[in-house]
């Protein structure tokens, strides 16, 4: 077995004050520092921290805007959709029934009828009942009211006759469209 030997010297000189090793040669400068040295903490930048900040809140504040608007936007349009279809649908039932009187398409007229109507009279009946009644020679839709689901509408009779009569209408459950539910 060897005995072991003197150290080896250090790679780099001693630097003044570290290690308690003596003060280095003035004419040898001292060592760079090595890899993953920092200093004890960094400073935080202070270039545009305000302004990214502002940045920031304003982009948010921006995006948050665009979704409650946009859903507030889909929310309006939905509604008056909604009416203009009801409006549609009422001024189409109501001129396809009284169409159906001036053509004494009794059966087609029995049709557009709600349940509770078809109910209270069958086909037959409402043939004969409305077979009785004076004829419907001529008609004009007016504009349906959303809100009370009701459609006046001016009619002319075959003696010449005329008067103004209030449609009712209501959403049919199977198919959601409107129907004829009463006509004072």
């Amino acid at each position: 077995m060897t005995a072991p030997g003197p150290a080896a010297p250090p790679p780099y000189p001693a630097t003044p004050g570290r290690d308690g090793a003596p003060p280095a040669d003035p004419g040898v400068p001292a060592p760079p520092p090595g890899p993953g040295v920092a200093p004890p903490f960094a400073a935080p930048p202070t270039e545009g921290g305000r302004k990214r900040l502002w940045l920031g809140l304003g982009v948010g504040a921006l995006a948050l805007l665009i979704c409650c608007g946009g859903g507030g936007a889909a929310v309006v349009g939905l509604t008056i959709s909604n009416a203009q279809a009801i409006e549609e649908q009422g001024h189409a039932v109501t001129d396809a029934y009284y169409r159906a009187l001036v053509r004494k398409e009794y059966g087609a007229a029995y049709d557009k009828l709600c349940d509770e109507e078809q109910r209270r009279e069958s086909r037959a009946e409402f043939a004969q009942r409305v077979a009785d009644e004076p004829a419907v020679a001529a008609y004009r839709v007016g504009e349906v009211d959303p809100n009370a689901l009701t459609v006046p509408v001016d009619v002319t009779f075959s003696g010449g006759f005329q008067e103004t009569q209030q449609v009712t209408l209501v959403p049919d459950q199977q198919t959601g469209g409107m129907e004829v539910c009463g006509v004072n």
